[in-house]
């Protein structure tokens, strides 16, 4: 006689371990949804400490230095420590899971801004830089929680999903400049330079973000979605880490989608870095006061953020490709509009904006044609080279306009920009042709 067998789980149940198991049907669309919540929210929580102390670590290291040119430094470092970390993040999520990779990221960043506040109150300088490079693992943790918002996405709704997270950046972005004002009040009690303050509410922006990765991104999407486990953290053939990165490099660049929807994805984030980075500095030099300066970046903002869900929904219905198209010819326009106006403010504000709307086109579609053109044995290494790769161009950009914008003026910085766009523009077209 043989016994009964149990009766079987509700359709609509969802699992709260973090046993690895693929969902399907209900219970995937239910971790699906507690999944982009509880991103957004890491998003909201964290996104405050960066936008908090972006403002103020050029002036902190300014204050420490005495040297206007080394200010920037801040900026360079936290994005070179972006790429740096990338790579590894995306490693150990491929191994531990999602909640592994984003919450070590935030946890390194609140250490880094700890060593930023240690320095600070002793007037050592060489450690902000440090704590600086350390931040930046904030920014990789930022940019791969976008690819976390699709490891359960159906194959209609990735864009719209990873478009949500984009968006949630804004707050942090919007509201975390604000901080600098309370920032020196928090400074003054604890003995730290005025700009120094704000590095206080990064720690608890940093550590909050972790705890609610830690604690409520159960089930873990990457581990659910069956394509990242300790099991197969070897790879392919037990193959080791420096192998699967050069697997990887392979497998883009035989795949024409990746490869353009990578190509896209860097190149556009170089335009954006290179041209709104001496947008402040043409702006002043042609006699804007800093509240049109102020009213510029944050127009700049809203066109990066505040359209991406819109943009989303449209690389779902139209295709990641056109998306891509009309964002290298929404980067063009910008640059034309911005490069020819002289000394008129609203031409650079029009540009500003146009230049954020095309950098979501191409962030949102490309991420999400890049995510889904490889293989899941590759994916998490593709997802960290891609930001590492987003985060070094970032860089050049920013380094080399001010050099451009010295020898050639504002136009011809423009002028270079757009040209950095045919090679994306190129490879979408040839893709498009390839596959009629």
């Amino acid at each position: 006689m043989t016994s009964a067998a149990p009766p079987p789980s509700p359709p609509s149940a969802i699992r709260t371990d973090t046993a690895p198991g693929v969902l399907t049907g209900p219970d995937r669309a239910a971790v699906q949804r507690r999944t982009l919540r509880v991103l957004i929210a890491a998003q909201i929580v964290a996104g405050l400490g960066m936008g908090s102390m972006l403002s103020s670590g050029g002036l902190l290291v300014e204050r420490l230095t005495g040297s206007q040119s080394l200010a920037g430094l801040s900026t360079t470092l936290i994005t070179l420590g972006a790429a740096l970390l990338a790579v590894p993040l995306a490693a150990l999520s491929r191994a531990r899971g999602r909640r592994a990779g984003l919450g070590t990221g935030w946890l390194v960043a609140a250490a880094g801004a700890v060593v930023v506040l240690i320095a600070a109150r002793f007037g050592a300088y060489p450690p902000v830089l440090l704590g600086m490079l350390l931040i930046g693992a904030a920014t990789a943790a930022n940019l791969q929680s976008r690819y976390a918002a699709t490891d359960l996405a159906e194959p209609g709704a990735r864009a719209g999903a990873l478009s949500l997270v984009v968006w949630s950046t804004t707050v942090g972005s919007v509201l975390g400049p604000n901080l600098s004002g309370p920032g020196e009040a928090v400074a003054r009690p604890l003995g730290l330079p005025g700009p120094a303050g704000t590095f206080v509410f990064s720690v608890v922006a940093f550590v909050l973000g972790w705890a609610v990765v830690h604690t409520l991104l159960r089930p873990d999407p990457l581990l659910s979605a069956g394509t990242g486990h300790a099991a197969h953290a070897a790879g392919p053939d037990g193959e080791g880490f420096a192998a699967r990165m050069r697997a990887a490099m392979r497998h883009v660049s035989a795949s024409p989608a990746a490869l353009t929807g990578l190509t896209a994805l860097v190149l556009g984030h170089g335009v954006m870095v290179a041209v709104m980075s001496m947008t402040p500095v043409h702006l002043a030099h042609h006699g804007a006061s800093l509240s049109v300066i102020g009213f510029t970046i944050s127009v700049h903002i809203a066109g990066m953020y505040g359209l991406s869900p819109l943009v989303g929904r449209a690389a779902d219905r139209l295709g990641r490709v056109p998306v891509i198209l009309l964002g290298q010819a929404v980067l063009v326009t910008a640059t034309l509009l911005a490069g020819t106006a002289g000394s008129r403010q609203w031409p650079v504000t029009a540009g500003l904006f146009l230049l954020g709307v095309g950098w979501s086109c191409v962030t949102v579609a490309g991420s999400t044609l890049l995510g889904e053109s490889v293989g899941a044995a590759h994916r998490q290494e593709v997802e960290g080279l891609s930001d590492t790769a987003m985060n070094l161009v970032g860089a050049a950009g920013g380094a080399f306009s001010g050099t451009v914008l010295g020898d050639y003026g504002y136009g011809g910085l423009n002028a270079a920009a757009a040209v950095l766009v045919a090679p994306s523009g190129a490879l979408a077209l040839y893709f498009v042709l390839r596959r009629r």
